[in-house]
């Protein structure tokens, strides 16, 4: 901070990565030094950054820090380090009393504001995807090794600790929507990495036993994806008549109790938690969410196939919602249909399951992502009064198609 240092290179040692002058200036402290490392990188919220010394003892912190939703270049966070202006690489106490600051903090907001899930938060949660610099000045500094690399002052994170929660609080709180951008960004890696770790809980159990596939699933008999199609029907006795019906060799039948779970309002646990949901991307062959890989589909065909009322309607809403929150490439790289319902075994052939005399419907999705993921928000969120201004909003328009 205030000193200026002028580079210059020789002729033979200049590269892409070495200019043949510099001026390294830095008057905003490392505000401006993370400023210049990070560049015009998309961040989750402006930088937290400050200075603050220890009142009536020796020692003081400096730290700026930010978050990426898509890391910094070839890392996904990174933090530098130094003790009284010795950098150090390898970190130590000062970089813990960061993190554990930082973490205290978030979860002290998440309290403030009643949000639950802040309790999920670890030091590995607020330090994924985040750009950090931190300087601590103290006396007497203790390393570890000859190379001075790694602090190991317990002062180091005493002091850090100390004087960077109220600057933290008071960031935090100042501006609630800023903080709750930050604070559901933070949640969302910690969601990742218990999805992360239950999923290594079931790819570890997968190794000692064969592929299971669920008990209620009629599969079909053909291998290869293409020209299979997989029916989600409801319960057993629209699954009974369906699976009389079908063609072995390339259809599919899965039946469904009851209505599935709404993904737009359920927590992270309860969709872990679901069977249904679990049995329907067993039967598909996927895992949902950001580990979801289209070629790894069971079925070249998904048809929903619901009773033709409204517990049917509602059914097909859920699992359209379920495609689309938890696998949208289900509804943008393959045919999704919406079939009838439970009838008798020839009838429910002629009219839904016969490719040659079926008719069906697809389901896409509108070019405009935003106005999409709004509507699913409003009829399938948490907030009944969205879905009743909705329906306050709409309803004329549906009078006529009205099944009374």
């Amino acid at each position: 901070r205030g000193v200026e240092i002028k580079w210059t290179c020789a002729p033979d040692r200049i590269t892409d990565a070495t200019p043949a002058t510099a001026l390294l200036h830095f008057p905003g402290g490392l505000a401006d030094a993370l400023a210049e490392r990070i560049g015009e990188l998309e961040t989750v919220t402006p930088t937290f950054a400050g200075r603050v010394e220890r009142k009536g003892e020796a020692g003081a912190v400096e730290w700026a820090v930010t978050w990426s939703p898509i890391g910094f270049g070839e890392a996904d966070s990174f933090v530098s380090s130094y003790c009284n202006t010795v950098s150090t690489p390898d970190g130590g106490t000062h970089e813990a009393g960061f993190r554990a600051a930082l973490v205290k903090g978030l979860k002290a907001y998440g309290e403030l504001t009643n949000e639950k899930r802040a309790g999920l938060i670890t030091a590995e949660d607020v330090i994924a995807n985040a750009g950090a610099m931190i300087s601590v000045f103290i006396r007497n500094p203790e390393f570890q090794g000859q190379t001075k690399d790694r602090l190991s002052s317990p002062e180091g994170q005493r002091l850090v600790e100390q004087l960077l929660r109220d600057p933290l609080d008071h960031w935090l709180t100042e501006s609630p929507k800023q903080a709750n951008t930050l604070l559901g960004f933070v949640i969302e890696r910690a969601e990742d990495r218990l999805k992360r770790r239950k999923d290594k809980e079931v790819q570890r159990a997968a190794a000692t036993r064969k592929l299971r596939l669920p008990g209620k699933l009629a599969d079909c008999t053909r291998q290869a994806a293409e020209g299979t199609e997989l029916f989600i029907v409801e319960g057993d006795s629209a699954g009974g008549s369906a699976k009389q019906a079908r063609d072995r060799n390339t259809q599919a039948i899965l039946p469904l109790r009851g209505k599935i779970l709404n993904v737009a309002s359920a927590t992270a646990d309860k969709l872990r938690a679901n069977v249904e949901l679990s049995d329907l991307a067993l039967a598909l062959g996927v895992q949902p969410g950001n580990r979801f890989n289209i070629d790894d589909l069971r079925y070249e065909r998904i048809v929903i196939m619901t009773d033709a009322d409204v517990d049917g309607a509602h059914i097909a809403a859920l699992l359209i919602t379920f495609f689309y929150r938890s696998m949208p490439d289900a509804i943008t790289e393959i045919g999704r249909f919406k079939g009838l319902g439970e009838m008798m075994a020839s009838q429910l052939k002629e009219t839904t399951m016969d490719p040659k005399k079926r008719t069906l419907a697809r389901v896409e999705l509108p070019e405009d992502e935003a106005e999409i993921e709004d509507l699913v928000e409003r009829l399938m969120g948490k907030k009944a009064e969205a879905r009743y201004q909705f329906i306050q909003d709409n309803a004329r328009f549906a009078v006529a198609d009205l099944d009374v």
